[in-house]
């Protein structure tokens, strides 16, 4: 699994228009299913971005967390994460997993979240065109991947 995750004083994601997931102070997630993923992947994807120490305490250092502050997360799959650059001038995605493997698999870390404490998790739409609005803060840009993150 890939993450790019931006500390944000807003964010929202909307359809055609019309919001359907918003939040304030925390963290927009693109999240890129990888072919091969598996629960394990999601379990400790999750248990980072809850506890990663990236927001301001009073001294103003980056040392709280996500669950600290009681922010919430934006999360919004993104199968262009699986982007494969290397031939030519167009991307080739076969590297991102199948809408069958990918869509369970993001609900089940929808819910990792959630057991991991953070009360507040908004979502896109699985495999829907979407339009991000995003106030980064810092800017603060993270990417994360569990072939960095899991030993083998």
């Amino acid at each position: 699994m890939k993450a790019i995750l931006q500390r944000t004083t807003h964010s929202s994601v909307s359809i055609d228009g019309e919001i359907v997931g918003e939040i304030q102070q925390g963290f927009m997630v693109l999240l890129g299913i990888i072919e091969g993923d598996t629960k394990k992947e999601a379990d400790t994807l999750a248990t980072k971005l809850a506890g990663l120490r990236v927001f301001s305490d009073e001294q103003d250092r980056m040392n709280l967390s996500l669950q600290d502050i009681n922010g919430g997360i934006l999360l919004v799959s993104n199968f262009t994460l699986g982007a494969d650059c290397k031939k030519g001038r167009r991307p080739s995605f076969s590297k991102a997993a199948r809408p069958e493997v990918a869509k369970p698999l993001y609900e089940y870390f929808i819910q990792q979240l959630h057991i991991n404490g953070v009360e507040q998790v908004e979502t896109g739409e699985f495999g829907a065109d979407m339009e991000l609005n995003i106030t980064n803060d810092g800017p603060v840009t993270i990417i994360l991947d569990t072939d960095e993150l899991i030993v083998k």
